[in-house]
């Protein structure tokens, strides 16, 4: 067993940043959803509980793979699979629409739309220089 675990509830807030109650009900969703299923091929060395813990720690500490799997006490192999298979499965929802004047703001920036008044201005305006130094209008 690795040297970070779960079930010990001193773990999960430092690494996960979840505290401990809030964690379980993820865990408990996840277990509903169906992300401990047996699957073809090898069983998973960690327990569910433990890849998730596994997966958080990665998303909030940014750390390598390398340092990851020497924490669970699992190989770097194993933690980047674990990685792959419970990331999508921990992440949100996409929504289908949105209400026409929403702003969206996607890793902290705002994402501008396209303002086709602007764009057409842009495509008319010749940009290359000239043999003067100059621009083109």
């Amino acid at each position: 067993m690795g040297v970070v675990a779960a079930p010990e509830a001193c773990w999960v807030e430092p690494f996960s940043g979840l505290r401990p109650r809030v964690f379980a009900r993820l865990v408990r969703q996840l277990e509903l959803e169906g992300a401990d299923a047996p699957r073809p091929g090898r069983p998973w060395i960690l327990p569910l509980i433990d890849r998730i813990l596994l997966v958080t720690t990665y998303w909030r500490t940014n750390l390598t793979l390398r340092q990851l799997a020497l924490l669970f006490g699992v190989s770097k192999s194993a933690a980047g699979r674990i990685i792959d298979d419970l990331g999508p499965k921990l992440a949100l929802r996409p929504r289908k629409r949105f209400a026409p004047d929403t702003v969206l703001i996607v890793d902290g920036k705002l994402v501008p739309t396209r303002d086709r008044e602007v764009a057409r201005r842009a495509r008319t305006i010749d940009t290359r220089p000239t043999a003067s130094g100059g621009t083109r209008n």
